[in-house]
């Protein structure tokens, strides 16, 4: 048996189980030593019936001597209770409430392994436990294995399928059984550095932890083995990304020239006085584009901090330069408003902007693709229709990707295949809190503006619970009444499109018709085509609109100075960041600006989303919360963030361990002790890594 080995071949795992195993992603004996215990039991007092004391927790091995369920049959409401007795003689009477499901579980004459706190009934005279944690012996008990289950520090694993946590205890006792310790791959120097166990005591003592482990450390996942697992894994990735950034540096790109020409084409083109912030950035990003190599950075900044005039700057350099710019936006609604505001800020210098979306005609697409093949367009913007592969540039120097969060890696590198080495520049509003954007876009320089233009007040932001909708309406009535405009945005319910236009048309025609027969409301929705959406979008940028009614498809990009009025209808229903995002379309102008969150029913989380959003206006702290309260996964969307796959470790409780693995990292790459060492570690991370790291990639 070797880490390869598949799972099938490992005694008590047949078809049936290694089938329930791959789904979860486990099919070789190295992915089963990955799967380490969630939580951790001390088990170790161990106490025949008769020495139990109440009020202490204990474990006992006894046999079931009866076992009824009484009360209530019906919906399992009943309480389910069993007798157990061992050589002693005493009794413990073990008791689950709404115990209705053990009546098929534990008969008479099983064997059992019983931990939990153990209790005197006053009313019976006898000992008991409630609820307490239980184990099934088998009676031959084969290979002794009963001694892993109890009388020891226990881990926990979480269940797969039909495979309870004493399976999986059992399967992975075999395995370290059979198992030859394998070789230490992380660089010797640096355990000895961090006093760190090897990694097979480490893999050992994470799933069957020494007798004398601190329970402590071992649940907070920050004993010595645990502390090597969780550093190891982010070694690799940041080891990975440290080789990827050094490979990209040395990769040929152009060296843009910054002269007084290119200086006064900006300063003409600047609609307004960048603040200090932009400053700053921009001139990190003039820094990259006059090197001879590939820039490679990312532009954080909170919604309406002016990323895209930034982004403009740098187009001028490029156009300047001889070269084309590629714009590339998530939604045909966003794309069309990049469109039009490069179109507007960049026809005064006299480049052309060329808009490519989805809904265009087979015959626009045709005429607006070779006018990018023979460089006419100095400017294109699009949506996923930028990367068909008939989209040809005579000349790209400039990919732009904004809202990147919601591109796949491929789709990126797709952009990027259409120049030689360009220049790329990934936008998001969506803040990224420090620990996380290291790990996502180590191989990225990160800028970050983190300043509001002058003259824009914070948005107030209220709750509203839905008997209060009226109240809304008449706050609504009279901003519109002082000449301002409001959007009134519903949900998109799990994914169902249909389902929020139907909500949106009949808010539409309620409050066109009954709230506000005199004033004149619009509406917008996903399923609207191209035309239709920006005729709408238009109807309210001009004021011929004073409501705009709509789904989610104007969270980004949207900008209305006049509109001061934001009100979500099911806020509960919506992520933090998407809250955050939607506020964003608010307070652009110089007049007070207002989010209205109106909740219908709502659950812990959601009470706690509200609440971050009625407190804080700071991207970064609500990003911080949406992580905490969704967790790494949830908070990109698994299969776009291109988050690495990380087994042990856990990004938000182990973000101080990150940070102590990527200065190790990237110390190691740029100055290994031995030319040797930086050889097995490039070899170990192509061997192993190199499909979960693909993923950490901008192209």
């Amino acid at each position: 048996m070797d880490l390869n080995t598949p799972l099938t071949y490992v005694k008590g795992i047949g078809p049936a189980r290694a089938a329930m195993l791959e789904a979860k992603g486990l099919a070789t004996v190295e992915d089963m030593l990955a799967y380490v215990p969630f939580r951790y039991e001390d088990r170790s007092n161990m106490k025949t019936v008769a020495q139990l004391a109440p009020g202490e927790m204990a474990t006992v091995i006894a046999e079931v001597r009866s076992a009824k369920l009484s009360g209530f049959k019906r919906r399992n409401l009943g309480m389910f209770e069993a007798r157990f007795s061992d050589a002693s003689r005493a009794v413990l009477v073990g008791k689950w409430f709404h115990g209705g499901y053990l009546a098929n579980v534990l008969v008479e004459g099983m064997k059992v392994a019983l931990f939990g706190k153990v209790e005197f009934d006053g009313y019976s005279g006898e000992v008991q436990m409630l609820h307490p944690e239980f184990e099934i012996l088998s009676a031959d008990d084969e290979d002794g294995e009963a001694a892993l289950h109890v009388g020891r520090v226990v881990p926990i694993y979480e269940a797969v399928a039909k495979l309870t946590t004493r399976v999986l205890r059992t399967l992975t006792h075999r395995i370290f059984a059979e198992l030859p310790p394998e070789e230490d791959q992380l660089p010797q120097f640096l355990r000895h550095r961090l006093k760190m166990p090897d990694r097979w005591t480490a893999l050992r003592d994470t799933h069957f932890p020494p007798p004398d482990s601190d329970l402590r450390l071992l649940n907070a996942f920050r004993s010595p083995a645990q502390f090597r697992l969780i550093f190891e894994e982010f070694f690799w990735l940041e080891c990975g990304v440290a080789l990827k950034r050094s490979k990209a540096r040395l990769l040929p790109g152009i060296a843009f020239q910054i002269n007084d020409r290119v200086r006064e084409r900006i300063k003409a083109m600047l609609p307004f006085k960048p603040t200090d912030a932009q400053k700053r950035v921009i001139q990190e990003i003039v820094n990259d584009m006059k090197e001879p190599r590939p820039m490679n950075r990312l532009l954080q900044g909170d919604v309406g901090c002016g990323k895209t005039i930034v982004a403009a700057e740098a187009a001028v350099i490029a156009i300047e330069n001889g070269y084309q710019v590629a714009v590339l936006a998530p939604t045909e609604i966003l794309a069309a408003q990049h469109g039009s505001y490069f179109r507007q800020i960049l026809s005064k210098l006299g480049y052309v902007t060329a808009l490519l979306t989805g809904s265009f005609s087979n015959r626009e697409k045709i005429q607006l693709k070779r006018l990018v093949a023979e460089g006419l367009a100095h400017v294109v913007v699009g949506t996923h229709a930028l990367l068909e592969k008939d989209v040809e540039f005579k000349k790209l120097g400039l990919a732009i990707v904004d809202e990147q969060h919601r591109f796949g890696v491929m789709q990126r590198l797709g952009l990027v295949q259409k120049g030689v080495h360009p220049d790329v520049l990934v936008m998001t509003a969506t803040p990224i809190p420090r620990t996380l954007a290291m790990t996502l876009y180590g191989d990225l320089d990160v800028s970050v503006i983190d300043q509001m233009p002058p003259g824009r007040k914070p948005i107030v932001t209220k709750h509203a619970a839905a008997d209060a909708i009226e109240q809304v309406y008449s706050f609504v009535k009279r901003q519109i009444d002082e000449g301002r405009q409001a959007y009134v945005v519903y949900p998109v319910i799990e994914e169902s499109e249909t389902q929020a236009m139907k909500a949106a048309q009949q808010s539409y025609e309620h409050l066109s018709r009954e709230v506000f027969p005199d004033i004149a409301v619009g509406l917008m929705h996903g399923r609207l085509g191209g035309d239709e959406k920006e005729a709408a979008m238009q109807r309210f940028k001009e004021g011929h609109t004073r409501i705009l009614v709509s789904t989610t498809v104007i969270e980004v990009g949207v900008d209305v100075p006049n509109a001061s009025v934001m009100v979500v209808e099911q806020a509960e229903r919506f992520g933090l960041a998407q809250l955050h995002q939607l506020r964003g379309r608010v307070g652009r102008g110089a007049a007070q600006s207002y989010c209205i969150l109106a909740t219908e029913k709502m659950n812990d989380a959601a009470r706690e989303r509200i609440r971050t959003l009625v407190e804080s206006t700071d991207g970064f702290h609500i990003s911080e919360m949406d992580l905490k309260l969704r967790g790494p996964g949830e908070f990109f969307g698994t299969k776009q963030s291109g988050l690495p796959s990380l087994r042990v470790a856990n990004i938000l409780r182990d973000s101080e361990i990150l940070e102590v693995a990527r200065r190790e990292a990237v110390d190691f790459i740029a100055h290994p002790p031995e030319a040797e060492d930086l050889r097995r570690v490039v070899a170990y991370i192509r061997d192993h890594w190199q499909r979960r790291y693909g993923l950490v990639t901008v192209g």
